[in-house]
C-alpha cells in the first residue's frame, strides 16, 4: 500500500478520462487573458533572445540556480526553473521579474500562479487582486479570492457572472462548488444542495456533484440524505476508498450499521489492514459517534478542492498544486490534502517537501504511521540512511508486529546492501504471522533475495519457491528464481520455462526480457541472446547492465565492434564501480569466448 493509493479519492481517470473538454488551467483562461499573457510574453521574448535552458539541464541546476540581477534574468531563470519543476524557485524568479516590471500581465499571472501552487497564498493573494483589477475573468484568482472570503467568513459577496456561467467544465463545476459553500455558510443548505444537484454539465460532474451534495447534507446533519448522496457516488466509481468510506461512514450515522460493516468487510478482503478501514470499522463497531467530515463551509470546499485537485493531477502539477493548496489553507488540518500535497512533490521530485508536508498529518490520524513511513523512504531516495533508518526503527520499536514499518525497514537496508540486516528484519516480520498469506509472498521474496545475495542457495531457493506457491504466477518471483538457477547451473530447463513465463507475463519489463537474453547467452544460444538484448535495451535503454549484457553477446556472435561500442556506451551510463572495472577491462582486451554452463550435479536433486 502506498499513500498515493490510500488517497486517490478520485481515482486518477474517474474524472479526466471522462472528460469531454480538457480540464488544464489554460482552457480556463478567457481569451482575453490569452491575448494580453500572448503580447506581454512575445515582447519579453523579444528583449530576452535567448534560448530556454534544456528540461534535464534545468533539472539538473534547480538546486544552484544564482540571483538573477536583471528582468530578462529574473524571467528566464523563472522558466527554467518550471522547466526543472521547481516551484519555490520558479515563484521567486517570477516574483522578482515582476517587481521589475510590475505592468507586464503575463508576468504577474505567472508570479501569482507559481506562487499559489508552492504554497504561499498569503503572497499569491494580493498578486491575485492585482490581476482581477485587469481581468475580472480569470478563473484562479477569482477562485482564490472566494476562498480567501469564504475562509474569512464572508459568504455574502457574489461571484461575477463571467466566472459562474464560464462555459468551461472545470471553471463551470469548481464556482458551483463554491457557491454552495456560500450558501451553506448563508444557513441556506437545502437551496445549496437543490442549486448544485441542478449544475448541468459533462458526464464526469455526477461523481463530485453526488459526493459534495453529501457532504453538504452531511453538514446540514441528515445523515439520511447524505448517505443518499454517497451512494449516488459510491455506485458511480466503486474503486474509490474514499467514497466507500463516506457512503459507510453515513449508513452507519444513519442506524444503518450492519450495512456499514459489511461494506467495510467487502474492502478489507480487497485491501487488508488498510488503516482507514480498520479505524472505520472500530468506530461502527464501538457506537461512537459519526462527526461530520465538515464542521464549517471552509472545511467543506477545502474537502470539494481537495478531490478536484487530486482529479486534475494528470492535467498537469501546476494546476494540482493551486486546489491543493487552497485546500489547506482553507483547513490545515485537512490530512488527505497534505498527503496528495506531499505525493505531488514526489512527483516533482522534491522529496524535502513531501517530507514537510507529511509531517504536518495529524497525530490522530489513522494515516499517520503510513506518513511517517514514506517519510523515511523520501530520507532513503536523499540517500540519507541514518534517518531513514532511526525512522523505521522508531515505528518498528513503537509496535513490533506492523509489518508495513519492518517490510519497510528490511527493503531500506537491502537497498544498501546490508542484507544480514534486512534478512533479520524480514524474519522479524514473518515472525508476527499466524499464518502466511498470499498478500505475503513479498516478505518471502526480499528474504530470498537477501539469502541469495549472501550465498545462502539453499534457504534463498525455500523462500522462492513458497513464494511462488502464493503467487504462481508473479513475474518477479519466476524472473528472480530462474536467473539464480541458471547462473548456478541447476535446473535450467525449469529456470527457462520460468523467465520465459515471466515474459509472457510481462513483455515490455526491459529487465526481466534481459533476463532471459542473459539466460539464452548464458546456456551458449547466442543468436537468440541477441535477438531478447536487442529488445531489452529498445526497453530500457538507459541501463547500463543490459547494454553491457547486449555486448557480451554481440562479442560471441562476431560482432565485435558494436560489442565495444555497447561497452563504451555501459561505460558512460554510469555503472556501479565493479561492473565498471569489469566493463572498462573489456573495452580494453575483448572477452574470452564464453563457456556455456551446463548442469551441474545438484540439477537432478
Amino acid at each position: 500500500m502506498t499513500l498515493t493509493s490510500s488517497f486517490a479519492l478520485f481515482r486518477s481517470n474517474s474524472a479526466s478520462a471522462q472528460n469531454n473538454g480538457r480540464m488544464t488551467y489554460h482552457s480556463v483562461i478567457k481569451n482575453r487573458f490569452f491575448k494580453k499573457a500572448f503580447m506581454a510574453s512575445a515582447l519579453t521574448l523579444v528583449m530576452l533572445g535567448t534560448p530556454l535552458v534544456p528540461a534535464e539541464e534545468a533539472k539538473a541546476n534547480s538546486q544552484s540556480l544564482p540571483a538573477a540581477s536583471s528582468l530578462s534574468g529574473s524571467y528566464l531563470s523563472g522558466r527554467s526553473a518550471l522547466l526543472a519543476q521547481d516551484l519555490a524557485a520558479a515563484s521567486n524568479y517570477f516574483t522578482a521579474a515582476l517587481q521589475r516590471d510590475p505592468e507586464n500581465f503575463y508576468i504577474l499571472d505567472r508570479a501569482f500562479v507559481t506562487s499559489l501552487a508552492n504554497g504561499n497564498v498569503e503572497k499569491a493573494f494580493p498578486l491575485a487582486n492585482q490581476i482581477l483589477e485587469e481581468d475580472n475573468e480569470h478563473f484562479l484568482a477569482q477562485l482564490a479570492i472566494a476562498a480567501q472570503r469564504i475562509h474569512e467568513g464572508d459568504y455574502t459577496t457574489p461571484l461575477p457572472d463571467a466566472v459562474t456561467q464560464n462555459v468551461n467544465p472545470l471553471s463551470r463545476l469548481t464556482f458551483a462548488l463554491v457557491s454552495a459553500w456560500e450558501k451553506a455558510g448563508q444557513g441556506k443548505t437545502n437551496e445549496a444542495i437543490e442549486d448544485l444537484t441542478s449544475t448541468t454539465g459533462a458526464k464526469w460532474f455526477d461523481l463530485f456533484i453526488n459526493f459534495n451534495a453529501g457532504l453538504l447534507a452531511e453538514y446540514n446533519n441528515d445523515p439520511h440524505k447524505a448517505a443518499e448522496f454517497y451512494k449516488a457516488a459510491y455506485e458511480i466509481d466503486r474503486g474509490a476508498l474514499r467514497n466507500a468510506i463516506s457512503y459507510t461512514r453515513m449508513l452507519a450515522a444513519s442506524g444503518r450499521q450492519q450495512e456499514a460493516l459489511d461494506i467495510v468487510a467487502e474492502y478489507e478482503q480487497l485491501i487488508p489492514e488498510h488503516p482507514l478501514l480498520v479505524s472505520l470499522r472500530e468506530q461502527i463497531e464501538s457506537g461512537e459517534v459519526i462527526e461530520s467530515v465538515a464542521k464549517t463551509p471552509a472545511d467543506g470546499l477545502a474537502e470539494a478542492l481537495h478531490g478536484l485537485g487530486i482529479a486534475v493531477s494528470k492535467e498537469g502539477e501546476e494546476l494540482s498544486a493551486n486546489y491543493l493548496q487552497l485546500a489547506i489553507y482553507l483547513n490545515p488540518g485537512n490530512d488527505s490534502a497534505l498527503i496528495g500535497l506531499a505525493s505531488l512533490f514526489e512527483q516533482l521530485g522534491d522529496n524535502e517537501r513531501a517530507i514537510a508536508y507529511l509531517s504536518e498529518v495529524s497525530e490522530s490520524s489513522p494515516m499517520k504511521r503510513e506518513a511517517e513511513i514514506q517519510i523515511a523512504l523520501h530520507y532513503n531516495i536523499l540517500d540519507n540512511l541514518e534517518e531513514a533508518r532511526a525512522h523505521l526503527e522508531k515505528l518498528v520499536e513503537s509496535d513490533p508486529t506492523d509489518l508495513e514499518a519492518i517490510t519497510s525497514l528490511g527493503n531500506v537496508l537491502r537497498g544498501h546492501s546490508l542484507f544480514e540486516e534486512a534478512e533479520t528484519s524480514y524474519d522479524q516480520g514473518l515472525s508476527t504471522l499466524n499464518e502466511i498469506q498470499s498478500n505475503h509472498w513479498t516478505l518471502l521474496y526480499f528474504r530470498g533475495i537477501t539469502r541469495e545475495r549472501q550465498d545462502k542457495w539453499d534457504a534463498a531457493e525455500e523462500d522462492f519457491r513458497e513464494a511462488l506457491t502464493l503467487k504462481p504466477e508473479q513475474p518477479m518471483i519466476l524472473n528472480y528464481l530462474g536467473y539464480s538457477l541458471v547462473d548456478r547451473g541447476l535446473k535450467l530447463d525449469e529456470a527457462q520455462k520460468m523467465i520465459e513465463r515471466a515474459v509472457r507475463l510481462r513483455p515490455t519489463d526491459g529487465y526481466i526480457v534481459d533476463s532471459l537474453g542473459w539466460v539464452y547467452y548464458r546456456l551458449g544460444r547466442y543468436e537468440e541472446a541477441v535477438e531478447k538484448l536487442e529488445r531489452a535495451v529498445a526497453l530500457r535503454p538507459h541501463d547500463p547492465i543490459i547494454n553491457d549484457h547486449l555486448g557480451d553477446a554481440y562479442w560471441q556472435v562476431g560482432r565485435k565492434l558494436e560489442a565495444r561500442y555497447k561497452w563504451n556506451h555501459a561505460r558512460d551510463l554510469e555503472p556501479e564501480p565493479k561492473d565498471l572495472e569489469r566493463i572498462l577491462d573489456k573495452i580494453e582486451n575483448g572477452m574470452e569466448e564464453a563457456v556455456p554452463v551446463v548442469a551441474s550435479s545438484a540439477d537432478s536433486k
